[in-house]
């Protein structure tokens, strides 16, 4: 028998149903894994805004941001179409609408933010005597300098800009008050692209600020006019730090000044340096421990006082009048230390726990730090890829995923117990949260600085109970007695000098071991996203999904170690060139000079803690006043390389024969085009279009600044030739 024929209309029905069943399957299968996993759809949300900002960051050019946008908001508007009916696979419409929204909003913020705030850089170095108003200060008398920032209009150009300027303390300092008008002759310079590839772009952070050039000046500052107001609370900070420093002099005085007013300037290169090596450097920056100790410092005295009356303990909510409390000195420690972004962050985070307290929320929750991140980005989008929210939030978000793990409730449940084991097994705790956290941060540490301390965890274990239970009462009460009795406060300040002291020596100790420190070369954008989603997994998910974030960061763990530094580091005008010879276990650096600034920074770059040495003084360089013959001996083949010395172009002809017998040749000045190296010709013009370069001889690679910078408005475009002044 035949079958019974079928319309096409009822065909086309039987696909639809087909199609609307096999998608509610995996709605419905979506929905039971999301629920299992204990998918907890805000704190994604505000992973993929951070994702879509990082985005922007790193991909190259407008048309993959429009196309971010678009797919993204593509993708939710097909989620919502295919879900049609209200009230359906909540879970799966939070993931499948929310989060391509999530990625499309945070690449549009951080883009509309640029536009809106970024300052062209200025064309061209340049000498200028202006008048300019001081609109911040930062003292530094430990480099011998202040640091301004100013608004001038340069004759040059058409409108005003921002610039900091660095004053020597040679100078009369006197008129840099904010503020004031001044006349300044000062030498400008476009902000600092990267020197290499993965080193700091001080282009960027400048774009952010609003900032067109940095410079130093030439003479000193002469008054034009005075502030108008001089008791704003930049006067009053400055006074604070004057006034620290006076009572507490020497390295002491230095850390006291940057936890009271938050200006890190007095304290010697040494001692921050044995800070940073000891993982204490945090302590020097007031961020979320100096926030939350204030705060809850103001929070718990202002508890205890109100308790002591019993009718009103009875009458009103002391928690909510001791948030109150916590919120206004939070407030005002982060307004008189500068109010710098760290600072505001970990205000906002702060104001977000006093309110989850007052209200009788749990104040340590991811919920609440996805919250407090949200807020964050959505005022300082461009810090997601800075080392100061990477790091804060990350530890949080450890600390936070660690107490929420079943096991470590658990170990802290409430048992019946001595108070020894009680103790202990918080003090295991502690040690082992600040083992998490190190190994939380250790990436991106090593993404930024190059370099990190191993002995971190267990420096931290003695220096934040320090710093928060014993430094800081004791400085806040010198500070407050100084202000009411004068000298009464004498044995306040010695105990804070003697507090202090005992910090320091910790980190001396500690930076001193020969295997205090973790040197590793610059790692790539790939392996160190590979460390932040294996994170960031390990965080979110709960259960045994939760286990899956291990490959990632395995992976990236791989990756890095296999990395090797690389042979050969260009500045972008070549006037600085170092190479690891010697079998990796020495740099030699060409076009020192007086400054080690840019040998210091292909060390960390090199991710060496190595000697170096001049060029010319290497047995393997041949030299003369013009040229470097150089040879780098690599177990693979030998490679040569020309390098010029001074920006005089040599003849064309001896050029030509010079470049026709080396691999690679690399010259401040344009080489004529019959020059043809056997493998690679890095001049001035090259380095106009690439930026500094990084060469991998053994994978005959060559990395350029260039390659990470894309369309981004802080790079200069490379069709447009440096200006110089008429």
């Amino acid at each position: 028998m035949d079958p019974i024929p079928v319309s096409d209309t009822a065909a086309s029905q039987q696909a639809h149903w087909r199609s609307r069943a096999s998608f509610a399957r995996a709605g419905n299968a979506i929905e039971q894994f999301l629920a299992t996993a204990e998918y907890d759809g805000l704190a994604w949300l505000v992973a993929g805004f951070a994702l879509g900002i990082a985005a922007w960051f790193v991909l190259p050019g407008r048309s993959q941001w429009m196309a971010l946008i678009a797919g993204g908001v593509g993708l939710a508007l097909g989620a919502c179409a295919a879900m049609q009916r209200d009230g359906r696979w909540p879970w799966c419409r939070a993931a499948l609408i929310g989060m391509p929204l999530a990625l499309a909003a945070g690449c549009a913020l951080v883009w509309a933010k640029s536009a809106w705030v970024g300052a062209a850089a200025i064309p061209y170095p340049s000498v200028v005597t202006v008048n300019a108003r001081i609109l911040a200060r930062d003292a530094m008398p430990a480099a011998g300098k202040v640091r301004l920032l100013l608004a001038l209009r340069p004759d040059a150009l058409a409108g005003p800009i921002r610039a900091r300027v660095s004053v020597p303390d040679r100078f009369d300092l006197s008129a840099a008050q904010e503020g004031a008008i001044v006349r300044i002759k000062a030498r400008l310079m476009p902000p600092s692209a990267p020197l290499w590839p993965g080193a700091y772009d001080a282009a960027r952070r400048a774009w952010f600020d609003g900032v067109a050039a940095t410079g130093a000046a030439l003479g000193p500052l002469v008054l034009v006019r005075e502030a108008a107001d001089g008791g704003s609370i930049d006067h009053a900070r400055h006074a604070l730090a004057e006034r620290v420093h006076a009572r507490l002099p020497g390295a002491a005085g230095g850390i006291a000044v940057a936890l009271a007013s938050g200006e890190r300037g007095a304290l010697s290169a040494s001692d921050e340096a044995a800070m940073r090596d000891a993982g204490l450097t945090h302590l020097l920056s007031v961020s979320g421990l100096h926030v939350s100790a204030v705060v809850g410092g103001a929070y718990w005295i202002v508890l205890r006082l109100l308790a002591l009356w019993p009718w009103l303990a009875l009458r009103v909510r002391l928690p909510l009048i001791a948030g109150g409390a916590g919120a206004l000195a939070g407030i005002a420690y982060t307004l008189l230390t500068g109010a710098q972004v760290p600072t505001l962050r970990s205000c906002v985070g702060a104001l977000l726990v006093l309110a989850a307290v007052a209200f009788g929320r749990q104040p340590m929750s991811l919920r609440l730090l996805a919250l407090a991140g949200f807020v964050v980005l959505l005022l300082w989008p461009e810090s997601v890829v800075g080392p100061s929210f990477q790091m804060s939030f990350g530890a949080v978000l450890a600390i936070v995923a660690l107490h929420q793990a079943r096991p470590a409730r658990a170990f802290l449940a409430a048992r019946d117990e001595g108070w020894l084991w009680r103790h202990g097994r918080q003090w295991v705790m502690l040690l082992l949260t600040g083992l998490v956290i190190e190994l939380a941060l250790m990436p991106i540490t090593f993404f930024h600085f190059h370099r990190g301390g191993v002995y971190g965890a267990l420096a931290n274990l003695v220096a934040i109970p320090l710093t928060t239970v014993v430094v800081m009462p004791l400085l806040a009460g010198a500070l407050a007695l100084d202000a009411v009795v004068g000298g009464l406060s004498t044995p306040l300040w010695q105990a804070t000098a003697a507090s202090l002291d005992g910090l320091l020596g910790l980190a001396r100790a500690v930076a001193a071991r020969p295997d205090a420190v973790t040197v590793i070369p610059t790692m790539g954008e790939g392996v160190f996203g590979l460390f932040l989603a294996g994170m960031i997994w390990l965080a979110l998910w709960r259960g045994t999904m939760r286990a899956w974030g291990i490959v990632p960061a395995l992976a990236g763990a791989v990756a890095l170690a296999m990395a090797r530094p690389a042979d050969v580091l260009i500045s972008p005008d070549a006037h600085h060139i170092g190479m690891l010879v010697d079998d990796g276990a020495q740099l030699v650096v060409l076009g020192q000079g007086r400054s080690t600034f840019y040998t210091a920074a292909m060390l960390e770059a090199e991710g060496q803690s190595l000697p170096f040495r001049p060029l010319p003084s290497w047995q393997g360089a041949r030299c003369n006043t013009d040229f470097c013959r150089v040879v780098l001996r690599r177990p693979e083949r030998d490679w040569t390389f020309l390098l010029g010395r001074n920006d005089h172009s040599a003849a064309t002809e001896a050029m030509v024969v010079a470049c026709a017998g080396v691999d690679v040749v690399i010259a401040r000045t344009p080489l004529p085009a019959e020059c043809h190296p056997r493998h690679l010709k890095v001049d001035k013009d090259v380095l106009h279009y690439a930026g500094g370069m990084a060469l991998y001889l053994a994978e005959g690679r060559v990395l350029r600044v260039a390659d990470s910078q894309g369309q981004h408005p802080w790079w200069r475009a490379p069709s447009v030739r440096p200006q110089t002044p008429q």
